[in-house]
């Protein structure tokens, strides 16, 4: 009990929250790192992925490729890269000491998940309703923006969903290599034996972790197409989920039509 009561008092200290290392200006830091690594994946990532989801080609490829960044620790690879001559632990603007380093993992960290779930999502559009929009007399370009786009969406934020927190969470270990980020008032406190201030560190880092995951997935319910139509998608019903994406075709043919 004692290591918890140590932990409220830091938490519960002004003092520990203000200042340049102190939580608020450390979480800042943490946030901006996470929002940059899982933009630059998205900008990498997304438009491959989608663009191979659309074609139905080099899936294969570029899904195990992105795969072989889970076989990666992420902290081998920024230890690798602090070591090197570039990036190093140089500070870079906003992101403090080792911040290219830490971006560069993390957004590498960020890409399989998104590569993974944006092509699926490409593929699992109903053959049925690709038929129906070339039917319509859309042509590919509009197929992908007005169908398969708006119905692989929820699939889509969900690997972005799954991004976000796992880069969160992972960029603590930015500290273990003098990095930025929250990281550092947990390895400090387990470094100097203040476990309180180490385990409250651990309890900031989850409590907006569970925030983050709370507002991506209502991002991610925002984005299902079943809500924005008003109908209804029972598991395992193909025509139920053919009577959902009847409306999105629907109402892109009246712009192609």
């Amino acid at each position: 009990m004692t290591v918890l009561t140590d932990m409220w008092a830091y938490l519960s200290d002004p003092a520990n929250w203000t200042g340049s290392d102190g939580i608020l200006a450390l979480m800042a830091e943490q946030l901006l790192l996470t929002f940059t690594a899982l933009l630059m994946a998205m900008v990498l990532g997304l438009p491959l992925a989608l663009w191979l989801g659309h074609l139905g080609r080099g899936g294969f490829l570029a899904i195990n490729i992105s795969n072989i960044g889970r076989a990666v620790p992420t902290f081998a690879l920024l230890a690798l890269l602090v070591v090197a001559p570039w990036p190093g632990t140089d500070s870079f603007g906003p992101y403090g000491r080792a911040g290219l380093a830490t971006l560069i993992a993390l957004t590498l960290f960020a890409l399989p998940p998104i590569i993974t779930n944006s092509y699926v999502a490409m593929r699992e559009v109903a053959p049925d309703v690709r038929e129906a929009a070339r039917g319509m007399g859309m042509t590919g370009r509009q197929q992908f923006w007005r169908v398969e786009l708006p119905l692989g969406l929820p699939l889509v934020m969900s690997g972005l969903r799954l991004a976000l927190v796992q880069v969160w969470a992972t960029a603590t270990i930015a500290a273990l290599v003098a990095g930025p980020g929250l990281g550092r008032i947990i390895t400090d406190g387990f470094f100097r034996s203040n476990y309180g201030k180490g385990i409250a560190g651990a309890v900031v880092v989850a409590a907006v972790a569970l925030v983050l995951e709370m507002a991506a997935a209502l991002a991610q319910r925002a984005a299902d197409p079943a809500r924005r139509t008003g109908a209804s998608t029972p598991a395992g019903g193909h025509d139920d989920a053919l009577s959902v994406t009847g409306a999105t075709v629907e109402s892109s043919a009246e712009s192609v039509g």
